[in-house]
């Protein structure tokens, strides 16, 4: 692989995202995209009422274009489209909740059968239709393949399923979900690197430029959020690299902060439901920082130091 254009690549990205930004957020504005802050949230978030949403274009777009033009194979090719398949069900949920005026968007069950859809037909696809990946796994740290056979299926839909909405929750700060996911692109980008796997290299390092792209505009405080767009997409892009790679239980490890921010709904209401009790302030948990006292920036830059020392984690377990 070129490693000039890898950067060519990369710097193309950023700069449509950089573009993209100045040029999408006045439409959004226009056609009144404004997110609408829900009252369970934290009460100084009201503030971010009519912020653009949707925002999730903004990297979506030189993913894809600079995808087509420098690694035009059907490898990369079935890694995007699913991320554009989860974008495409966070799009119909931030079209009912931004014109349709309906703030919960798509229903729970709504939600998880069109995701459930799109795993199948991934999953379908990448193992029985192109071959790319078979029923075998790595396992980190051991540092071995294990053929799961039977199960290998119910392990997938739960990757995919269980990251895309992980990434989804991880979306409450401006800047969280964004700033975390490029330091995992980059860890990805890396890691196939090392394994050869170049095509996948490449989406992820434009990726990562995308993301910092979008970050102009979507740091604190945001101008635009990337919505269940932008997310959705995000996660699909995350999982659907771990399983390409053969390596899902990586995300265990580099997508430490995801499972994080699943775990502590899960606790507060397993908790809630049986002791009438909360465990945090609020959940998510970076939901219960802010209640502490913790400023966005300060949890954004503590999530990506952790995921950073995590990806490093995960890295030397692989390789």
């Amino acid at each position: 692989m070129n490693i000039d254009t890898l950067i060519v690549a990369a710097v193309i990205a950023f700069v449509i995202a950089a573009v993209c930004g100045p040029v999408l957020i006045p439409v959004l504005h226009k056609l009144k995209f404004g997110q609408e802050i829900r009252e369970i949230g934290p009460s100084w978030h009201k503030k971010k009422s009519g912020t653009p949403t949707m925002g999730g274009f903004i990297f979506i777009i030189p993913i894809i274009v600079c995808t087509l033009i420098f690694v035009r194979t059907t490898l990369t090719a079935c890694l995007v489209f699913f991320a554009l398949s989860f974008g495409l069900v966070g799009f119909v949920d931030d079209y009912i909740k931004v014109v349709k005026k309906r703030n919960l968007g798509l229903t729970e069950k709504q939600k998880f059968l069109l995701q459930l859809l799109f795993s199948v037909l991934f999953i379908c696809v990448s193992v029985y239709g192109l071959n790319f990946i078979d029923t075998k796994i790595f396992i980190p740290f051991v540092k071995t393949e294990v053929d799961l056979r039977m199960f290998y299926i119910p392990l997938a839909l739960f990757v995919l399923l269980g990251t895309t909405n992980s990434v989804n929750l991880t979306d409450g700060v401006d800047g969280l979900a964004a700033s975390v996911t490029s330091v995992v692109c980059a860890f990805f980008s890396i890691l196939s690197y090392v394994k050869g796997m170049y095509d996948i290299t490449v989406v992820n390092a434009i990726s990562f430029a995308s993301l910092m792209g979008f970050l102009i505009f979507n740091k604190h405080p945001a101008k635009v959020f990337m919505g269940d767009t932008g997310s959705l997409f995000l996660g699909g892009l995350v999982c659907s690299n771990a399983l390409l790679m053969k390596n899902p239980l990586i995300l265990i490890i580099a997508g430490g902060v995801y499972v994080v921010e699943t775990l502590s709904v899960i606790i507060q209401v397993t908790v809630f439901k049986a002791t009438k009790k909360r465990v945090f302030k609020m959940s998510p948990i970076h939901h219960h920082f802010e209640m502490c006292g913790w400023s966005e920036v300060r949890i954004d830059i503590t999530a990506v130091f952790v995921t950073a020392l995590l990806c490093t984690a995960a890295y030397f377990a692989c390789v």
